[in-house]
């Protein structure tokens, strides 16, 4: 070996970087990975050349990179993936909105469901029944959003919010869609009815 020029043993040329002389070694490591003997030479050619290459720099010839200076920088434990903080909403969404049971959605969505079925097949009443099944719908939601909070005042507002929003939305939206869908038998009472009942049933299910 000291007869030998390590970068003759590794085919590289003084000049050539570290990450060029590193590459080598590892290709001449793989291709000989049987051979003992000829790894050590591999090695020990490798572990000379950057022994020059620590001597050229205290000399000032060449600046070596801090992974040949410490080598144990070569090996470091990669840091922890930091969790990306999820965005949150607002505090105040929070406060209103509910998580809620399926059993909680199930029982306004099928006093609901019960109204909207009255409201357009029993056309018999009119608009009485019609007004009628609102008035059991503004009760209802007044009933189960009052249980939740028990805060009384808050479940009329909301329920008179979203009767309101029901009924004046359903309508504009009866009158642009109606005459467009000739096979919806419904009038746009009964449409504005079933779309209050919907909004109905989304605030007791999802708002406290």
């Amino acid at each position: 070996m000291s007869d030998q020029n390590p970068y003759d043993i590794l085919g590289v040329t003084q000049e050539a970087s570290f990450d060029e002389v590193q590459d080598v070694r590892n290709r001449l490591l793989e291709e000989h990975s049987g051979d003992i003997k000829h790894l050590e030479v591999i090695e020990a050619a490798y572990d000379a050349i950057l022994m020059d290459r620590l001597r050229m720099r205290q000399e000032g010839k060449i600046k070596v990179p801090e992974r040949i200076r410490f080598p144990e920088l070569r090996v470091q434990a990669s840091p922890a993936a930091t969790p990306t903080p999820q965005k949150q909403s607002p505090a105040w969404l929070q406060r209103m909105l509910d998580q809620p049971s399926p059993a909680d959605m199930m029982l306004p969505g099928i006093w609901y469901l019960g109204l909207s079925a009255i409201s357009v097949f029993y056309q018999a009443g009119g608009d009485q029944v019609l007004q009628l099944t609102l008035i059991v719908g503004v009760g209802v939601s007044i009933y189960f959003l009052n249980r939740k909070e028990g805060k009384f005042g808050r479940a009329v507002l909301l329920t008179l919010l979203a009767l309101i929003v029901g009924l004046v939305g359903g309508g504009l939206a009866a009158s642009w869609l109606l005459p467009q869908v000739p096979f919806i038998t419904l009038t746009a009472n009964q449409f504005a009815a079933m779309a209050t009942f919907v909004l109905l049933w989304l605030v007791n299910s999802f708002l406290r």
